[in-house]
């Protein structure tokens, strides 16, 4: 195992939920031109919000400044509310912005932090940060904050932090999200919001129709890496947890001790029938056409040779834009697949 992936799974037990850390890019400068307020100071009114902690997060006033974890910010943009600084995998080695990045340019927002344990602390300080918001895995536990500098980043500006694994689902996500980014001044009325939600619940129920008229079709989770591959409990990540209440019938692997996925090597890819793949989008992990070409086994699995094979977005974008996309997605796949195992 990859030690960096070794390390994060030490501290936080979460990429069970996927599988495999995000570790291409490198830490890069943004251009001159940034989104949201260079001033601090909000609309003058007292701001608090609850956060998944069940921290009373409060200011002075609404927060302007805000920093996020980029796939946080991604969601908060999505309902309006645009920060300005990021964390986490926004930029990929090529220049173009990371799949956890959304909607956002890029270009228009600060990075302080592009990979695992990269968080430029004199850059966030440079922005007069007046919120930093983040997902949390494990309760308490700030996603792509360093643990060696966690004290001394979240003592610089309020944060406000949100489940994003075992400990919601998405749609209660995406409420949360929108919560917080309603406290920020976001307008959820607007019709690009309602018509995102109204897409959102077409769309569950579409998956829900096709799990249905499918019945036994087994899904795997997995994820790949050079050495080996992820096979993720479906009820440990938040997405693969409400496609279960949706009605998909998942391989359940045995975990690790950390409970969120077991690891096979890639002689043991087949281990679990499937007749259809979610595989890991996320950036530094191999995708199936790197997989069919570098492990003949994958290339063997029933599910990969009749071309049942969907892109899982391992950590959702919590809007209703973001994840009406990947239920149609899967529900497309699901209405098209066939036996196979």
């Amino acid at each position: 195992m990859p030690q960096s992936r070794a390390n994060l799974l030490t501290r936080r037990g979460i990429l069970a939920a996927g599988g495999v850390l995000a570790l291409g890019g490198a830490l890069a400068a943004c251009g001159d031109k940034k989104e949201g307020s260079g001033k601090g100071g909000g609309d003058g009114k007292a701001w608090s919000f609850k956060d998944d902690r069940g921290t009373d997060v409060t200011a002075k006033s609404t927060p302007k400044n805000i920093v996020a974890f980029v796939g946080t910010a991604a969601a908060l943009y999505d309902f309006g509310i645009k920060v300005k600084g990021v964390f986490g995998p926004t930029r990929t080695a090529d220049g173009k912005a990371d799949v956890q990045a959304g909607s956002m340019d890029i270009s228009k927002v600060e990075i302080i932090g592009n990979v695992y344990g990269e968080f430029n602390i004199e850059k966030y300080a440079a922005l007069n940060p007046e919120l930093l918001v983040t997902n949390m895995w494990v309760k308490d536990d700030p996603w792509y904050v360093p643990a060696e500098s966690k004290d001394k980043i979240l003592g610089m500006a309020p944060s406000a932090m949100l489940f994003a694994g075992p400990d919601t689902t998405v749609p209660n996500a995406i409420a949360r999200h929108a919560a917080l980014a309603e406290s920020l001044g976001a307008d959820l009325k607007a019709p690009a919001v309602a018509s995102a939600k109204a897409r959102f619940e077409k769309a569950a129920e579409r998956l829900r129709s096709a799990a249905k008229a499918n019945p036994g079709l087994k899904v795997l989770i997995g994820s790949g890496s050079a050495e080996l591959f992820y096979v993720s409990v479906p009820k440990m990540s938040a997405d693969t947890k409400y496609f279960q209440e949706l009605g998909l019938t998942f391989v359940e692997p045995t975990p690790n001790a950390e409970g969120f996925f077991e690891e096979l090597s890639w002689e043991n890819a087949g281990k679990y029938p499937a007749d259809l793949i979610m595989l890991d989008n996320r950036t530094g992990t191999l995708q199936d056409a790197e997989l069919k070409a570098g492990k003949p086994t994958w290339a063997g699995l029933p599910a990969v040779k009749a071309g049942q094979v969907v892109s899982r977005v391992t950590e959702p974008i919590f809007s209703y834009d973001k994840c009406a996309q990947l239920l149609e997605d899967l529900a497309a796949a699901v209405e098209k697949a066939k036996k196979v195992s």
